[in-house]
């Protein structure tokens, strides 16, 4: 008997290549460094439906999952800018580099997460917390940051909406198929908080042929957050399909 067409929720057919939500992490270690940087560096990676943020704030960020129950054990960084869309303020995921060979195409296909693989490199030295994102042998992106003290929930800036734009190429020439505005701010649920530390960061971009974030060097720093969590990631949310916009 055939598959039917009904039952199919992604490829290969028969078996999947990952787990469809929701996703159990465990003994999350993130850190993020906030900053200012050039408005033409994010004039440059923001798509024009958003409206850049008049403060030219951004995010950058790294994690090391311990455990994941869909894709197991995996490093990651991130660049999120702030900005606006349709009066509302939130931060767009500019890039996402990861060390996964599951969690990449399940965050490009189910939340339109702009993942690429990288070789990561996240650690302790002492009091800093360190992630190193390196392509061709080279640091395309260096955030280093310290926990000197102890802060509530409540502390943490304010992110807003979490938006990705996701988009799927068609197989005709010259064609879309999916141009979606997905927001992940309520992605997370049953999340245990073990520790939040707040300190100072410091972020090194370098120039690279592909994904180039260089001119993202930091004009001004606002501070930086280490955060140690167990959650929940569940489905996203459409805001706004661009290709069906009655829908």
């Amino acid at each position: 008997m055939t598959i039917p067409l009904d039952k199919i929720n992604g490829m290969p057919a028969f078996s999947t290549y990952y787990p469809k939500p929701p996703s159990i992490y465990k003994g999350v270690k993130s850190h993020q460094v906030h900053f200012k940087a050039n408005p033409n560096a994010i004039d440059r990676v923001l798509p024009s439906c958003f409206k850049p943020s008049e403060d030219g704030l951004c995010i950058a960020s790294g994690m090391t999952i311990n455990w994941c129950s869909n894709y197991g054990q995996f490093e990651e960084s991130t660049l999120s800018v702030k900005c606006t869309y349709k009066e509302q303020e939130g931060y767009f995921c500019v890039i996402a580099f990861l060390n996964s060979r599951s969690s990449i195409p399940a965050g490009r296909e189910i939340y339109g997460t702009p993942k690429v693989y990288a070789n990561i490199n996240v650690g302790m030295d002492e009091r800093l917390m360190y992630t190193n994102t390196v392509l061709a042998n080279q640091s395309i992106m260096n955030i280093r940051s310290s926990m000197d003290k102890k802060i509530k929930i409540n502390e943490l800036p304010k992110s807003g909406h979490s938006w990705r734009l996701k988009v799927i190429p068609g197989a005709e020439e010259k064609t879309i198929d999916v141009m979606q505005l997905i927001d992940g701010e309520n992605v997370q649920s049953d999340q245990n908080i073990n520790i939040i530390q707040s300190g100072n960061g410091v972020v090194e971009f370098n120039e690279m042929p592909i994904y180039d974030l260089s001119d993202f060097t930091p004009i001004e720093y606002y501070g930086a957050y280490y955060i140690e969590t167990d959650f929940t990631e569940n489905y996203g949310e459409v805001v706004h399909d661009f290709l069906n916009p009655a829908k």
